[in-house]
């Protein structure tokens, strides 16, 4: 007797790169002695096997169910719009690298059931490769070039190939295409120019390149002689600099001591009417101590001519004062002594 079957003759596996779309194929036939309901379900197959299958995807009574995977949640729609039509076929949008796994249709219409399985691999293209060069560009050094991408599924396999020049690599070149390393030994002058490299997977590839530019070698010895004396002439400025800093502060303090013990040394400024007062006192007390016996040599002082505090004589030297000629006052009006004043005559002699 005949009954139902799944007549998809596609290939079982299936290789597709992220963000890309693929239909994954299930049609089938009926026969007259399947008269039950039609069902449709796409299920994931876990690689571990002592895990249940999960259903993704459901067609029933002529309905769609399609929220039982929230991972493919409006990912995942049934290829024809009218499954029951034959065709069951499963379209997966916007692949993602979690989206490898073993598929599984299968189609029942009582009595008949029937299933398929396929496989998916999601792999990543190439991306974000990057070009560097390790090793000195110093003729007859060895150089290596590198290449390397951040993102791709394996395997992912690199060329390289020179884009200036003679466009072809050294003949002493090494290329390890697994790890995306080109060795160049013995490099010369030759060697510089732009070199690209291509890395590649099963869906998509990627680029980078890198310039190499061979110099001859490098005068070690005279930069560490210009270094020295650099450093040398740096000490000296700055030791002749601190020289200057303490000669300076050495002189501020010595001015400081000096005008310190000079202020110390200066008397402090008598008041003119202190020093008049003073003076006058003093002629006072010795003409009340006078007598006729001490009065001899005796020279009066005009009050008129009492020296300020800017008069200065020297040690060993008194005034000699012109004789005065204002008569002395009457003190007996005054109830006091009378005091006898002596006059200087022209020939010094006192009277």
């Amino acid at each position: 007797t005949r009954s139902l079957t799944i007549t998809s003759v596609d290939p079982s596996m299936f290789e597709k790169a992220q963000g890309e779309k693929v239909t994954l194929p299930c049609t089938f036939e009926l026969s007259e002695e399947d008269r039950g309901p039609l069902d449709i379900e796409w299920g994931l197959i876990p690689a571990d096997s002592q895990m249940e299958e999960k259903i993704i995807i459901m067609y029933s009574v002529d309905r769609t169910y399609n929220n039982y995977y929230a991972a493919k949640t409006g990912r995942m729609q049934f290829a024809h719009p009218d499954p029951k039509s034959g065709d069951g076929s499963l379209d997966i949008l916007n692949l993602k690298a979690a989206d490898t796994g073993t598929y599984q249709c299968k189609v029942k219409k009582a009595p008949g059931v029937q299933s398929k399985k396929m496989q998916l691999t999601v792999l990543v293209r190439p991306a974000r490769t990057k070009c560097s060069i390790e090793g000195s560009q110093e003729i007859g050094k060895d150089v290596t070039l590198k290449c390397a991408s951040q993102e791709g599924s394996p395997l992912l396999s690199y060329d390289w190939r020179r884009v200036s020049g003679t466009q072809e690599l050294p003949a002493i070149s090494v290329l390890n295409k697994n790890t995306g390393e080109l060795l160049l030994k013995n490099a010369s002058q030759e060697y510089s120019g732009t070199y690209h490299c291509v890395a590649s997977n099963r869906v998509g590839t990627d680029e980078c390149s890198v310039e190499l530019n061979v110099t001859p070698p490098v005068n070690t010895a005279g930069i560490i002689a210009g270094a020295i004396i650099g450093t040398l002439l740096g000490l000296s400025v700055l030791t002749f600099l601190v020289f200057c800093c303490c000669k300076k502060h050495r002189e501020k303090k010595y001015e400081k001591e000096v005008h310190h013990d000079i202020r110390e040394d200066v008397p402090p400024p008598k008041s003119r009417s202190s020093t008049a007062r003073s003076y006058i006192g003093s002629n006072r007390s010795s003409l009340g101590s006078m007598s006729p016996s001490n009065m001899e040599g005796y020279t009066k002082t005009p009050y008129s001519q009492v020296p300020s505090e800017d008069f200065e004589r020297s040690p060993g030297q008194n005034p000699t004062f012109a004789p005065s000629k204002v008569a002395a006052p009457n003190l007996s009006r005054m109830g006091a002594v009378p005091v006898m004043i002596p006059a200087q005559s022209k020939d010094g002699s006192i009277v």
